[in-house]
């Protein structure tokens, strides 16, 4: 019974992201230019930001979708969702970029991975790599919760700087997708 609600609500978290999504990739496709033209040095970085972000959670997603972890059906069911939400995600943010002119990193001469919260080093993703059946759901849980609070905060932070109706759009979204999810994965853990 446990597994079957689990199971529900993985789903419906999956078609509540899934139709966030999808109605703003429509939308975010027929924005005028005028509307996706208007934007600051807060939407650009958060975009800039925002990218390698998510690429590192669809990695991670990678890594728990990889056999030889032995990752639980929660956890496989989760990484699925996850790179389903944010690969459109970052096709977005890249276009947003390019409509603005400006590059999709920002300058290369600095880190600005410790400027991203939740962001793992390439230890920790080694380290995750090699753990196994529950020893590894648990370490990918705790992981991608830090990373998805992570980017709850460049959400949050744009959302008060920023002046693209895109990304705002965007922002809100991201909150509300991975709010729920952490709120779920927390309940994986107790």
């Amino acid at each position: 019974m446990k597994k079957l609600l689990t199971t529900t609500v993985v789903i419906a978290l999956g078609l509540g992201v899934a139709a966030c999504s999808s109605s703003s990739s429509s939308s975010d496709s027929n924005s005028s230019i005028s509307a996706s033209a208007e934007f600051n040095d807060a939407d650009v970085m958060f975009a800039q930001m925002m990218i390698p972000h998510h690429e590192q959670a669809i990695e991670m997603s990678d890594i728990a979708l990889d056999p030889t972890t032995g990752a639980g059906a929660d956890v496989l069911a989760l990484a699925r969702q996850i790179k389903d939400a944010q690969d459109p995600e970052i096709a977005q943010m890249t276009a947003l970029l390019a409509s603005w002119g400006q590059p999709l990193m920002m300058d290369s001469s600095m880190d600005h991975s410790t400027m991203m919260s939740g962001m793992l080093s390439v230890d920790q993703l080694n380290e995750l790599s090699s753990l196994r059946g529950p020893d590894f759901d648990t370490a990918w849980l705790l992981a991608m919760i830090a990373h998805h609070e992570g980017a709850l905060e460049m959400a949050v932070d744009v959302q008060k700087s920023g002046k693209n109706s895109d990304v705002q759009v965007l922002a809100a979204e991201i909150i509300a997708g991975q709010e729920a999810e952490i709120a779920f994965m927390k309940s994986l853990l107790s």
